[in-house]
């Protein structure tokens, strides 16, 4: 039985909101499944419709000034196009251009050292989306990003990347290291986004700072787990596979989010490099009842991380994010375990074998993994 993951449409809507561009959601569904942002205080209201005391628009004017005032606004008028005007827009819509209009773009025009000075204004990741547009945008950024830089960007988003040999070009691997995460815009968001208005809890702070001591001290075996910001709101964590399970030698990064509310509300905790599992969707979204429905305050962030942990080896497919995975771990363990190892090798064991230089990628990224190959 073979196992395709494809990412050439998103699997919550199967296209109909637009193109997904090889991610598992397209923007508008990633918008609206994960609405969540740390941010807002809990309590606040975002939105708030009209209640029926408040004006709805159809009532009286009160004051007669504001009556005035409404009838000195000049009435709209809808002026309906000229029909030469809209004969050339449909010809314009259904010709097809010519070659030479795509040829002589804007952005093709530009001298590299306008491009120079725009991409001095980008981010690290926006900037490595920007090396994996042309190869002339790639040397741009290389010949202006030296590759201590890149390091540098690569220490900061994934600070608990060790590698265990001497990385011959920093870049290869920030760009490999973004290509394993399962979602390219959650990759994005997990930057330190701490609003100075939002009201800390004593409470929260004691308990987040008694668990990165006890972390510290007495880390779980082959866990850690790091906070990204000064109010411990964004966290990364580290889980090594277990000895005897196709996730063996692997390292597999997660993204925590801990709300205002902790520990009242359960953190939001998501993997950022790809991992064959059936209680693991393809978004990175964790299937396990002490992070969703059955959140307990003697769960700690230590806690978590060892429940994840022994999920690996003893995969619960009974209720399964992935149930083609789930069908496949239980009717033919053979052909899971390979493609588990396969993934692991190939997304999760960068920091202990020497990547392969090749030219950057500037096809679609590849989403579909064939264990034959």
């Amino acid at each position: 039985m073979l196992f395709l993951a494809h990412h050439t449409i998103c699997y919550a809507c199967c296209g109909f909101y637009g193109p997904n561009f090889e991610q598992p959601l397209c923007v508008t569904c990633h918008a609206f499944l994960y609405p969540g942002d740390v941010n807002i205080p809990d309590g606040c209201v975002v939105y708030q419709e009209k209640s029926d005391s408040e004006d709805s628009g159809n009532e009286e004017p009160s004051d007669f000034s504001e009556l005035e005032q409404r009838r000195e606004r000049p009435p709209r008028i809808l002026r309906q196009p000229k029909l030469d005007k809209l004969s050339e827009c449909i010809t314009a819509l259904i010709c097809p251009k010519r070659k030479e209009v795509f040829e002589e773009g804007l952005m093709e025009n530009l001298p590299n050292e306008v491009l120079t000075v725009i991409f001095s204004y980008l981010d690290d990741f926006s900037l490595w989306n920007c090396s994996q547009v042309c190869k002339r945008w790639c040397n741009v950024v290389e010949a202006n990003n030296p590759d201590e830089k890149w390091r540098q960007y690569t220490r900061n988003r994934w600070q608990l990347f060790k590698p265990s040999f001497l990385v011959p070009c920093w870049r290869v691997m920030y760009s490999k290291l973004a290509l394993s995460a399962p979602c390219i815009l959650c990759l994005h968001q997990m930057t330190e986004q701490v609003e100075p208005n939002v009201v800390y809890s004593s409470w929260r702070t004691t308990r987040l700072r008694n668990e990165l001591k006890s972390l510290h001290s007495d880390p779980p075996e082959g866990i850690e787990a790091a906070p990204l910001d000064e109010m411990c709101f964004h966290w990364q964590a580290s889980i090594e596979g277990p000895a005897d399970s196709p996730y063996e030698g692997g390292t597999f990064f997660l993204y925590l989010q801990i709300p205002s509310s902790y520990p009242m509300k359960p953190p939001i905790v998501r993997f950022i490099t790809k991992i064959f599992h059936p209680n693991v969707s393809r978004h990175g979204d964790i299937g396990i009842d002490s992070i969703h429905d059955n959140w307990s305050l003697i769960l700690t962030i230590s806690k978590i991380l060892i429940s994840i942990q022994s999920l690996l080896t003893d995969p619960y497919c009974h209720v399964c994010m992935e149930p083609e995975i789930g069908r496949l771990y239980q009717e033919n363990r053979v052909a899971f375990d390979g493609i588990a190892r396969l993934w692991t090798l190939r997304f999760a064991m960068l920091n202990k074998r020497p990547p392969i230089l090749d030219k950057p990628s500037f096809l679609s990224q590849e989403n579909a993994l064939n264990p034959n190959l």
